[in-house]
């Protein structure tokens, strides 16, 4: 994605937890090791100093999430003998009292962790753990994607005598990724991967097309419409799965087929791969 450190990814669902939970403060980020995460994000701070303090596995409650990958939180965080008290200090000079944990995992596997917090010491109810619980299982999902855009696109730059069944796995893949940006309501996440969706289509360009400068300007429908007939669907599966009519299929690529100056959908989806449109 254009953010391959996914930092852009933790400070959405940072906002969104916050709002979501009504919680004051929320701050959290990704592993920068196999033993350590480090907060690379905050929302309703008043001090720097939470910032890009690095929290060890099983350490403090973050720490302590992370190692047992589920939700934890306390009701004082100062006060609280479920935990061990490494980075009290940063936590009191923050004023937070009351702080929940969630952690960040992805295919099994811990990516980071995050935090929302009182600056009182109140139990924390079901509504802010929800939120923080969904918050997390969307960026869970960011980072699926961001790590499927990378894999695949080490497929896509891969010498063009590449296995044709790999070939086929990232054509399907850049059709779903551009349909599942439609449904995404995120403006950020979804402008994201639209942007990897035309990386992906760019790595497996001509040479020549892309020395040419400003390629054709197909509207994000028309390159969906083009994406989906490419992996060898009908107009009427097409439509199916764009939510879109038949005939609205159709015109699409009747325009696609005049902006790109070829007759054929078959035409139209080689002229579109030759200009970096389509893997």
């Amino acid at each position: 994605m254009g953010d391959p450190d996914g930092t852009a990814e933790v400070r959405a669902a940072l906002m969104r937890m916050r709002r979501a939970a009504g919680l004051p403060v929320a701050f959290g980020g990704l592993l920068t090791s196999a033993r350590q995460f480090r907060i690379s994000d905050m929302t309703g701070t008043t001090t720097p100093v939470l910032r890009g303090l690095a929290i060890r596995t099983g350490s403090g409650l973050g720490g302590k999430a992370a190692a047992l990958t589920r939700p934890l939180s306390v009701t004082d965080y100062q006060a609280s003998h479920v935990i061990t008290h490494e980075y009290d200090a940063a936590v009191a000079a923050e004023g937070l009292r009351s702080v929940l944990a969630v952690p960040v995992v992805v295919r099994g596997r811990v990516r980071g962790v995050l935090y929302g917090a009182l600056r009182r010491p109140l139990t924390l109810g079901d509504r802010s753990l929800t939120a923080a619980v969904d918050a997390a299982r969307e960026l869970e999902q960011a980072l699926a994607v961001q790590d499927e855009i990378q894999r695949l696109l080490s497929v896509a730059h891969q010498p063009t005598t590449a296995d044709p069944a790999m070939w086929e796995e990232v054509r399907e893949a850049h059709f779903e990724l551009r349909a599942l940006a439609q449904r995404v309501t995120d403006p950020l996440l979804r402008q994201e991967l639209l942007a990897a969706c035309g990386r992906l289509a760019a790595a497996s360009a001509d040479p020549a097309a892309r020395r040419a400068g400003p390629r054709v300007g197909l509207s994000p429908r028309e390159v969906d419409v083009l994406a989906c007939v490419a992996s060898g669907a009908t107009n009427s599966t097409a439509a199916e799965r764009l939510g879109l009519r038949p005939e609205t299929v159709k015109s699409y690529l009747r325009s696609s087929m005049r902006k790109l100056g070829v007759h054929t959908r078959l035409e139209a989806v080689v002229a579109a791969r030759r200009a970096g449109l389509l893997p």
